[in-house]
C-alpha cells in the first residue's frame, strides 16, 4: 500500500495531500513542457516535497504519468457533466462535448495552449504503452457519448447516429490539433459552428 505524508493530509491543509500536490505539479509540467522533458526533480521541487515522497505515492514516473492521464480524463468528464446539465435538448447534449473541450482548453492555458494533453502525452509513448491505452479509451468514450446523444436525434437510424458521431469526433480532434499548433481556441469555436450546422441538417 502506498504511503502519504501525514503532515500533508491533516484536515484543513489548503495544499492538499502530497499525492495531490505531486499530481498537480506533474500535470502542469507534463502539459506545458512534455513528459520526457519533465524530470522527477522538477516535479518534486514544484510540488514542494522530498523526492522520496514521489516514490511513496507512485511506483515510478511512468506510474505518475498514467495517473496524470487518468486525472485529465476525469477533469474533462467533470466539465462535460456540467455542460450536459445545462443542455436543454439532444442538440445541446452533443454540443456539450465540444464545449467541454473548450472549457478544458481554457484550464490548460497557464503556459500557453498546446492542444489535447492526452494526445500530446500519447505521442511521446511507444506503441502498446499502457498510457496510450488510457488515451485511446478516453477518445472512444467521447465518441460513444456523441453517439448516445445522436441516437436521441436519430432513434430509428442507429447506423447513421454512429457515423455522424465518428464524423464529429474527427472534426473535434482535427480542431484540437490545429488549435494546439496555433495556440488559440479559434479552431475549436469554428468546429462547434460546423457541428451546429451539421446537426441542423439531420
Amino acid at each position: 500500500m502506498r504511503d502519504t505524508d501525514a503532515s500533508a493530509t491533516r484536515p484543513g491543509n489548503p495544499q492538499g495531500t502530497v499525492r495531490e500536490r505531486l499530481l498537480a505539479a506533474a500535470g502542469r509540467r507534463f502539459y506545458a513542457y512534455g513528459v520526457s522533458a519533465t524530470g522527477v526533480d522538477t516535479i518534486t521541487a514544484e510540488a514542494g516535497v522530498a523526492k522520496m515522497s514521489l516514490y511513496n505515492n507512485f511506483f515510478s514516473k511512468a506510474d505518475l504519468m498514467r495517473a496524470y492521464l487518468d486525472a485529465r480524463h476525469e477533469e474533462w468528464m467533470g466539465l462535460y457533466r456540467k455542460r450536459l446539465e445545462a443542455a436543454v435538448d439532444a442538440h445541446g447534449s452533443v454540443l456539450a462535448v465540444f464545449d467541454a473541450y473548450a472549457d478544458h482548453a481554457v484550464l490548460s492555458c497557464d503556459h500557453g495552449f498546446r492542444g489535447c494533453g492526452l494526445l500530446n502525452a500519447a505521442a511521446e509513448l511507444p506503441s502498446g504503452d499502457e498510457g496510450r491505452v488510457i488515451v485511446r479509451r478516453h477518445k472512444e468514450e467521447v465518441e460513444s457519448l456523441l453517439a448516445r446523444h445522436l441516437s436521441q436525434l436519430l432513434p430509428d437510424r442507429p447506423d447513421r447516429a454512429r457515423a455522424v458521431a465518428e464524423h464529429l469526433a474527427f472534426l473535434l480532434e482535427g480542431a484540437l490539433t490545429r488549435a494546439g499548433l496555433e495556440g488559440a481556441l479559434t479552431r475549436l469555436e469554428h468546429a462547434r459552428s460546423l457541428a451546429v450546422h451539421l446537426l441542423h441538417q439531420l
